[in-house]
């Protein structure tokens, strides 16, 4: 009977990481102002997600050096189930501000937004890989 609990344990503590993986990857921001895009990489840090900005492009394509290149834009993101993420931060660095985030995968689009009180805007995200 015991080896059931801690095989039951085992597969618990395995699914759980599971669930996180699902938004794992690259995805490609939505264009901004000027219609530049970024590709973020989505992993998981201290069990939660965070997403780091690979690189930048300019609306043709152009890549774009950026001192933002490495570092987190998503942190404290919280797997709420069901392609719900919640609880977490995002940066917009061309605004230079911080916003309480949410986020919402639906296969491979990305709802992400981010909130000032009650009031939240966002767009949606494109895997890339």
């Amino acid at each position: 009977m015991k080896s059931i609990f801690a095989i039951l344990a085992a597969c618990a503590a395995l699914a759980s990481p599971a669930a996180a993986d699902a938004v794992k990857g690259v995805f490609q921001t939505a264009p901004n102002d000027e219609g530049n895009v970024g590709h973020v990489e989505f992993y998981e840090c201290s069990g939660k997600i965070c997403g780091k900005l690979l690189r930048s492009f300019t609306s043709n394509g152009t890549p774009i050096a950026s001192d933002n290149i490495g570092k987190n834009i998503v942190w404290d993101m919280q797997n709420q189930g069901d392609g719900a993420y919640g609880k977490g931060k995002i940066w917009d660095p061309g605004a230079d501000k911080t916003y309480r985030s949410k986020m919402s995968l639906d296969g491979d689009l990305l709802k992400v937004s981010g909130c000032v009180g009650p009031i939240c805007r966002g767009n949606t995200w494109q895997r890339v890989r």
